[in-house]
């Protein structure tokens, strides 16, 4: 029941931030809005940030397990950008509220958990250091936060090159200047 009552929040707080375009998302919105007492909001969490964060977890985990099934390396990031351009709308209204310093710290924190977990579970980057494979990590999902800030319907359009890329440029380099 408490997964439930969880998921009835998580949609109460997408619906007002979507729909009503929200700017000051409060605790009373949400309650209101999924007819609840603001006790068994604060019984499930402390916070709004703590809804962001239970949120991201739960789309992380899931994301990892359906990734997870396709087959090999492009096929799971092409995957990943998919989902990413499916939050996009959502992000952006959230970045419009006045939790936009939390959002943005959790989108860091938990792309790169995201790309150290699947790191890990793989083995990739096992002849790195611990310092090294951090650092690789970080920035490559820094770049792909970078690319998903400025987003448009032309990238839409052009996925499938922009996810080649980019694997590309994670998996074997891209040299700034082409052999003849």
């Amino acid at each position: 029941m408490a997964a439930d009552m969880k998921e009835l929040i998580a949609q109460a707080a997408k619906v007002l931030i979507m729909e009503k375009g929200v700017k000051r998302l409060t605790v009373k919105d949400i309650v209101e809005e999924c007819h609840i007492t603001r006790q068994a909001f604060y019984y499930h969490f402390e916070d709004i940030p703590a809804l962001f964060r239970w949120i991201l977890q739960r789309d992380t985990s899931r994301t990892i397990l359906e990734a997870q099934a396709l087959g090999d390396w492009e096929s799971r990031l092409h995957y990943l950008f998919v989902m990413a351009v499916n939050i996009l709308p959502y992000m952006k209204k959230g970045m419009e509220s006045n939790f936009r310093d939390e959002l943005e710290r959790f989108l860091d924190q938990y792309i790169q958990a995201l790309f150290e977990r699947v790191c890990d579970e793989e083995g990739l980057y096992r002849d790195c250091t611990r310092f090294e494979s951090s650092l690789i990590l970080r920035y490559h999902s820094q770049a792909i936060l970078g690319v998903l800030r400025n987003w448009s319907e032309s990238d839409t359009k052009n996925l499938d090159q922009i996810v080649h890329i980019v694997f590309r440029l994670m998996t074997e380099g891209i040299p700034p200047m082409r052999k003849n």
